[in-house]
Order: C-alpha cells, then structure tokens, then sequence
C-alpha cells in the first residue's frame, strides 16, 4: 500500500490494511514484492494531486513490466476525478471512492481473479460509509496513534473541496470513540491526535451543540495515555471550555492547531471563513494566557483571488506580531467546483511564488529565534525511531507527527516509544539536537522496539 495525504487518509489506510489481514492477505513492503499495489489517494489541491498521479503511474509502469500483477487507485482523487482518471491510467484494474473497507478489498480481489480487461469501479456517497469503529493495522509507530471524531465538513470555505469530496459533517458517537481509544491504548499508543476536517465542531449534527471539550476531558482520564493533541481547531469555534480544558494540563499537551489561513479582512471574508483579525488576536491571546507554555500551529494561504499587495501585507505584519510556534503556508490553488476558482482577480503564479517565499523566510526567521531560546533548556520528548543514518529521532511536545519539527538525540542507547525529558544542546530552526535526561518506561513492557526503525520517516 502506498498511503498519500492527511492524518485522515492514514486512518482510512489502516482500515483497509486490516481489512486485508483478516482475509489472509500479507502485506509487502515494497512493491516489486508484491502481487497487487494498492494506492490511497490524496485530492485536497493541484500538489496533491500531481503527487497522487506521479504515484500510480510508476505503478502502473510495474504492472506493465510484469513486476506486479494488479494495481487499485482508491480514496479522495478517484471521488473527486472519476470520470477522467480511467483514461489517463488504463493499466489500473480498479477505481474505488471513499468506500467501506471491505468494498475495496472486493475490487482488489476481483482485480487478481478477473480475466475482464475492464476495470471495476465503485463510487458510493461518502456519507454513506459507517461510523463504527474499525480494525486498524497502524502504519505510525506504534506508541502513537490518530483518534477520528468526525467524517466530512460543515463548514463551506469558499476555496475548499472537501465536502464535496468526503461530505457533510458526521460525527461519531463519543462512546463508541472512548472504546476505540482505548484499544489504541491496549495496542501501545500512548500519544493520541484527535482529528477531524474541524474538530471544533464535533457534535453539533449529533448532539445539537459542539462537544470537543467533553469528548476530551473524557479521553483525559484514560489510563495508560502519556500525550493527548488537538488538531484542525477552526478559530470561529474555539470556545472558552475548549480553552478551559488545553489548560487543564496532562496527558492534554498545550498545543492547538488554528489555522487562520490569511489576516486580511477582505480576504477572510472572501474566503468564507467566519471570522476577523480581531477575533484571530482575541482567540490567540485568550489560548497565549490561559495555557501554559502553549505551542500554536497554523496555516496560511497566499495569493487567494483579489489579494492585493496591501491584504499581503497585512499577512505578513500578523504573522510578525503573533510569532507562531508552528507555521505552514501554501499557495492558493484554483479548485475546480469551488467558488474561489471562479473569482475575478487569480494571482499569477509568480506573485503566488514571491509571496509564499516571504512568508515562508519569515517564519523561519521566527523558527530559528525560538529554536535558539530552547538551547540549554530541558523539554519532553518522545522518541519515535531511527533515521536512515541510523540516529535515534522523536519529537517534543511541540511537534505533531509528520507537520512539524524532530529532535535528533546524541544518546545511542534508547528505544522507540521512550518519554522523558531531554536537554536541548543544539537547534536548526525547525530541529533540534539534545539528549535524555530522564526517560520513562518504553510503550513495550517486553522492551522490543514498537516501531520499525529501518522505515521510520515514511508512510507508503
């Protein structure tokens, strides 16, 4: 399996992956081991996609080599291009949507068995798909692990696909996301991300208001949970409960992920967001007091339609004055269906450019400012695997898996799954180097290492 894409994706690959397993299926970890390549594809913007394509192309060339014997395209760009991907890719022998996991393991088989050069396509309404928990064959380390409390997306950004990708907002009942915690707990997990499209909203088709804050001060008294994240917080959402509980302390880290996407109040009104730069400064201050020693990530998007060197700037004097901890910034991408595509006023690509730059040497002006306060000082850490130099990396409570910075430890002698405290000796802007000053017990009581070190940095 190759898994592209978001945290949201990788959940939806572990589904599938198990899925598998209990059919009797071995998974290989390369490709040219394999009998069939299965691709969870990623649709959210042009990069995405060009990736995604990149990605079945190479396996269709196997295929055609007689190196594999079928390849199946699944997930958000064969939900989003149904229509025109078969053409462009005739060597694929199945095309799935956002399925149930047992439908896609139908195509896959199908793709071995069938004589029929046609391939099998399936595209059933994303709503449709069950919000029961299910098996999960872990691709992360095994000491941490992604909790989904909702499918889909209420809200209607003007530039965004996703509902029209994976649907309308659905969350999961809590108690049936309590039991699925606690088996990730009983499987070795000990840091969980809560996810969703936005968390913030969680609750509010299912039990009339939203519920985040409940739904993690329950996840809180779970035993055996070190580190407990909150992800994708929209900040028109953010309530004082919310922030009441991030401040209540461990195992719930002070890290939120709000991404204010731009600080122009033209363009956030352009883009449907709901909110101001006002509320953006009053939300981050209230999260800045109440938290201790919080740890802020966000994203933004330069060159929206109709941005002008004037809104630019004003991205860039917020970005100066709040100092993220956290930072990522992206160009806009026009997307087919949304209504941001059909804007007058599309940035050219140059300007897109130019600005995503600034930004970008901004934030790592800031990065490296912070990363240096940290030299000398002690953080907790966890350790998530070896690189391919084969030195010991994790990351510290200010860094979610996969979006932000690591630690490389000068220790020689640790394991996967280690918590401790470390002392910060060096910093690269975004990395730092330390070592173990005290370490807790590894997630494995056998001491075997959780997660696989030869792979560690990737997913496929």
């Amino acid at each position: 399996m190759v898994s592209l894409g978001c945290a949201r994706n990788t959940v939806d690959s572990e589904q599938m992956l198990a899925a598998f397993v209990e059919r009797g299926w071995l998974i290989a970890a390369r490709a040219i081991d394999a009998d069939l390549v299965l691709i969870n594809t990623c649709g959210f913007i042009e990069d995405a996609r060009q990736e995604s394509s990149d990605v079945i192309e190479q396996a269709a060339a196997l295929k055609e080599a007689g190196r594999v014997s079928a390849v199946v395209v699944v997930g958000c760009l064969v939900q989003l291009q149904r229509a025109e991907l078969p053409a462009r890719f005739p060597a694929v022998d199945a095309w799935v949507g956002l399925a149930e996991p047992e439908l896609i393991a139908d195509a896959c088989e199908t793709a071995l068995e069938s004589s029929d050069p046609s391939p099998t396509t399936a595209f059933p309404e994303p709503a449709a798909r069950s919000l029961e928990s299910r098996p999960r064959l872990r691709i992360t380390p095994r000491h941490s692990a992604y909790l989904r409390i909702a499918e889909g997306c209420l809200n209607r950004c003007n530039y965004c696909l996703i509902p029209a990708i994976r649907g309308p907002l659905r969350s999961r009942p809590e108690e049936g996301l309590l039991d699925e915690a606690r088996s990730l707990i009983e499987d070795g997990a000990r840091e969980l991300m809560v996810i969703g499209q936005d968390t913030t909203n969680y609750g509010l088709d299912l039990y009339g208001d939203r519920r985040p804050a409940p739904l993690l001060r329950r996840l809180r008294e779970l035993d055996g949970l070190e580190w407990l994240r909150l992800l994708y917080a929209h900040p028109a959402h953010i309530s004082e409960d919310l922030i009441d509980v991030l401040a209540e302390g461990r195992p719930i880290l002070p890290y939120i992920d709000i991404p204010i996407q731009h600080a122009s109040p033209r363009i956030l009104d352009a883009m449907g967001r709901g909110t101001d730069p006002d509320e953006l400064r009053a939300v981050i201050g209230r999260v800045r007091e109440r938290l201790p020693s919080p740890t802020i990530r966000t994203s933004v998007i330069v060159g929206y339609p109709g941005e002008t060197d004037a809104d630019f700037e004003e991205i860039i004097r917020f970005i100066a004055e709040m100092r993220f901890e956290r930072l990522g910034a992206f160009a806009y991408s026009p997307e087919e269906g949304t209504p941001a595509a059909e804007m007058e006023g599309q940035v050219p690509e140059e300007v897109k450019a130019e600005r995503l730059d600034a930004v970008m040497t901004l934030q790592q002006e800031i990065a490296n400012e912070q990363s240096e306060a940290l030299v000398d000082t002690e953080i907790d850490v966890v350790v998530d695997g070896k690189d391919i130099d084969g030195v010991w990396v994790g990351r510290t409570v200010r860094d979610a898996p996969d979006v932000d910075g690591s630690i490389r430890f000068e220790d020689t002698a640790l394991e996967a799954g280690l918590f401790g405290r470390a002392r910060v000796t060096e910093a690269y802007q975004y990395d730092l180097v330390g070592r173990m000053v005290h370490a807790d017990n590894a997630a494995d009581p056998s001491g075997e290492s959780p997660a696989n070190e030869a792979d560690y940095g990737g997913r496929d």
